[in-house]
């Protein structure tokens, strides 16, 4: 899909890009790394998940990371306490349950995945394993307590290589310990270049490698954690390593959302966070992201630039949440978050210039929440009380602390956001926070409070500060005059209509050119820059982008007249893409086809708008569906419904013959290039149909009598030889009018429907005669005229009249549409896809 915009190339693509594993043929370095979490391992359903998404998504020459399976690294944990608190004469009865449910769990994902003999291997090494675990916990704890921890992702990663190994491909497995070095568990610091080499010795040519998340080694050699959800980080710094091009999270939850989705049920998926802010989101308790998560990413002394991808191994289609370098549009995103369990730490010696040195110690030390040296205070996690006040206790501070938590906003550079600020602080009226702090990167606003954060509060301030970040994007289809035109009144509208303020035009398509670009296209130079930067592109590619787009919402406005691209509407809805069509084929397709657009589009939320179908931006379709909706009930429809006819027979008097008032209309544009498309009535029956179906009734084109005004003989014809004999309509047309000028009337291409008393429908396209006094008799000529009768509009039948075509009105109705379907996406709420955050 890159191909389609140059622009595109600087973004990350999802990597489910490839459907077969290659040969075996190791790169110099890795695509993608894919790190698994311990809910998407948790038990034999999932791990096969986890091998059907390896399949469809990795090369060999990527890297796979895994957590532990599912709670094994909670059991380690409780052993560990279990070992500490429980006398030695006791503890190998105390120790024997837990550690027979610990090696069951592995024996049954063992025997469940693998063939027999494989799993005989396996749990021979497990039994090793298990044996060495009791001799760590019964008599060397303490220095092994992180060798004890190490044990799930160990075993994650060699039942997984092994299962790869059996149904896909060649894999290894590998122990970070082997490679992996940092200073110590506090700072975790990466000792970059000997890590590099080392891991490069590991690699093997041909092998898929599956590598433990979690843990490492210092400089002594000795097993180090990277912390609770630390397998992110082993994933990134492994990244950072092989100069991966992309880092895709497979998790339990599908994106990061503008608060934590189990306490705000109307958050929302943030689908493009830029570095920086998801970096503060992590540091600010961000339920998915680990606080040193984007670290490696965004280090600048690294070379490569690598994209970090969330998404759900649970539903693997789902396209997740992006983070790397964006433009604009991403960095408009907010969300909230919020810690509780916190400490206010207060001291004179914090205040003022003189404290800066100090200040920024404690940032090493200690990573508070944040600082302020104007009121001299730091924030910093309960934990941490005790080791503060120790370290500074040689220093002779006195320290006040206050139990705290905080609530933030979070988004790029909000603290120099006025707006935004003066809007966090009406919303924290009710909590009366202590203090309102900016971040010292200026992507976060924090508050304060001498309470817990509430549900309540929680709920409140995200639907005060993210209500009005809800991102549509906009992909216009079909670039000639109405579509020249929509993009040209385009400017005006996104500054005028509130319901626009958060659109953005990111995709222009012609028949073979498409301009794609997530970061938005200029609104105010939109076909100079598809002339510059448009590329071929082909259905395939177009639908793949548009499975992954990163907004809230997509919409395609059909401005073609092509049938080919109206076969592309049940791809979009069952994408959950919205369509405004001005195209008629999809709306008077068939009826198995319509019914299973409509079906399709209800399944999935997607609406479809297609009032410029009929009379351009006359809102006869808004009308039926009104009428519809409010009780009543449709009983007869009719009309004039073609600009070109309803030209031709007001124009039409018998003074001119009516061949040389075709060729005039055709000179000025108000015929099709080839006349008997208007004439042959096809069109005002597809119009019709459409009208009917919107009314509720079900029938097809074949329903409606359609009479063709182009003799038999013509109908054939090449265009230019239609249009040489078109002399041989004349005769029918003026007898014609001589027979209705006999009887005091006119002629008139007229559609009708009507339900007689036998429920029958009755539906036709024709040439009639009407009296001079009929309302369909006097136009203006070019306009259309739409007669519903209906059970309260009976005796007055309702009428709406006026211009059926044009540049300047349909593109005026589109732009109606596009207004209607905004205002209808402001109010809906996506469903939050999640199994449980860890």
């Amino acid at each position: 899909m890159t191909e389609l915009n140059t622009a595109l190339n600087r973004e990350y693509t999802h990597p489910r890009v490839s459907n077969t594993m290659p040969e075996n043929k190791l790169a110099k370095h890795a695509n993608n790394v894919h790190k698994f979490g311990g809910s998407s391992l948790a038990n034999a359903q999932c791990i096969a998940r986890v091998l059907d998404i390896i399949r469809q998504n990795c090369q060999l020459n990527d890297i796979i990371v895994v957590s532990a399976n599912g709670k094994t690294t909670d059991c380690l944990f409780a052993l560990l306490a279990l070992a500490q608190n429980t006398e030695t004469v006791d503890l190998a009865d105390a120790l024997t349950p837990w550690l027979s449910e610990l090696v069951e769990q592995q024996q049954t994902l063992i025997s469940t995945l693998l063939t027999e003999q494989n799993a005989k291997q396996l749990k021979q090494l497990l039994a090793t394993d298990i044996e060495q675990l009791k001799q760590w916990l019964s008599s060397d704890l303490v220095r092994h307590r992180n060798d004890i921890l190490a044990f799930g992702e160990l075993w994650s990663a060699r039942l997984l290589s092994a299962a790869l190994n059996e149904k896909i491909c060649p894999s290894n497995s590998i122990d970070a310990r082997d490679f992996l070095v940092i200073d110590n568990e506090q700072a975790c610091e990466v000792d970059h270049a000997l890590s590099r080499a080392q891991l490069k010795n590991h690699l093997q040519y041909g092998k898929l490698a599956v590598i433990t998340g979690y843990i490492c080694k210092d400089t002594r050699e000795k097993t180090c954690t990277l912390g609770r959800n630390g397998s992110d980080y082993s994933a990134t710094i492994i990244a950072s390593l092989v100069g991966a091009l992309n880092v895709t999270l497979w998790t339990d939850v599908d994106g990061i959302y503008s608060a934590d989705p189990r306490v705000v049920p109307n958050a929302r998926k943030l689908h493009r966070l830029p570095n920086g802010v998801a970096k503060e989101l992590g540091r600010l308790g961000n339920p998915v992201l680990h606080a040193k998560t984007l670290t490696p990413l965004i280090n600048e002394r690294l070379s490569h630039h690598c994209h970090l991808h969330v998404a759900s191994s649970f539903d693997a289609q789902v396209s997740g949440t992006e983070i790397g370098k964006f433009g604009q549009i991403a960095k408009q995103e907010l969300s909230v978050t919020y810690l509780n369990d916190l400490i206010l730490v207060q001291s004179r010696s914090f205040i003022g210039e003189a404290a800066a040195v100090l200040l920024q110690e404690i940032a090493i030390e200690f990573a508070p929440v944040c600082i302020d040296s104007k009121q001299g205070f730091v924030v910093i996690n309960q934990n941490l009380q005790a080791d503060l006040q120790q370290w500074l206790d040689p220093k002779g501070i006195d320290l006040v602390f206050t139990t705290v938590a905080i609530i933030a906003t979070v988004g790029h550079k909000v603290a120099q956001r006025g707006d935004i600020k003066a809007r966090f602080k009406r919303s924290l009226k009710s909590a009366q926070p202590l203090h309102l702090v900016a971040s010292e990167n200026r992507h976060s606003v924090i508050a304060i409070l001498t309470e817990p954060c509430s549900t309540e509060l929680l709920n409140n301030v995200h639907h005060d500060m993210v209500k009005d970040a809800r991102h549509i994007g906009l992909v216009v289809a079909g670039l000639g005059n109405i579509g020249e035109r929509f993009l040209t009144l385009l400017p005006a509208q996104l500054n005028r209509v509130y319901a626009l303020e958060n659109l953005h035009l990111v995709g222009l398509l012609s028949s073979s050119k498409a301009l794609i670009n997530n970061d938005g296209i200029d609104v105010t130079q939109p076909l100079s820059l598809f002339k510059q930067e448009a590329k071929d592109y082909d259905n395939q590619q177009l639908l793949s982008w548009l499975s992954n787009h990163p907004y809230d919402e997509l919409i395609v406005v059909d401005i073609t007249p092509s049938e080919q691209f109206s076969l592309l509407y049940e791809e979009f809805f069952s994408r959950g893409i919205h369509v405004i069509g001005a195209n008629k084929w999809a709306a008077s397709s068939d009826t198995e086809n319509y019914n299973k657009l409509i079906k399709t589009a209800d399944k999935h939320n997607s609406v479809w708008l297609g009032n410029t179908t009929v009379g351009a931006g006359l809102p006869i379709n808004y009308a039926i569906e009104d009428l519809n909706n409010s009780g009543d009930s449709i009983t007869a429809i009719a009309g004039i419904f073609s600009g070109t006819l309803s030209w031709l027979f007001e124009s039409y008097d018998g003074t001119t013959a009516f061949s040389t008032l075709l060729l005039a209309a055709l000179e000025q544009g108000i015929t099709e290039p080839d006349p008997r498309e208007d004439l042959s009535g096809r069109d005002v029956q597809r119009k019709l149909l459409i009208l009917a179906r919107i009314a509720g009734f079900e029938l097809s084109l074949d329903d409606i009598d359609c009479q063709n005004l182009v003799p038999t003989s013509l109908q054939n014809q090449s265009t230019p030889e239609f249009l040489s004999r078109a002399g041989e309509l004349d005769d029918y047309f003026a007898n014609a009018l001589k027979d209705a000028h006999s009887k005091d009337c006119c002629i008139r291409y007229v559609a009708r429907l009507s339900i007689d008393d036998f429920a029958n429908i009755n539906a036709k396209v024709s040439l009639e005669v009407l009296p001079k006094s009929d309302a369909f008799a006097s136009l203006t000529p070019c306009d259309n005229i739409f007669q519903i009768s209906s059970h309260w509009y009976q005796e007055n039948p309702l009428i709406i009249r006026g211009p059926g075509a044009g540049r300047d009105v349909t593109a005026g109705g589109l732009h109606s549409d596009l207004v209607n379907i905004c205002q209808q996406l402001a109010h809906k709420q996506n469903q939050v896809k999640i199994k449980g955050i860890n």
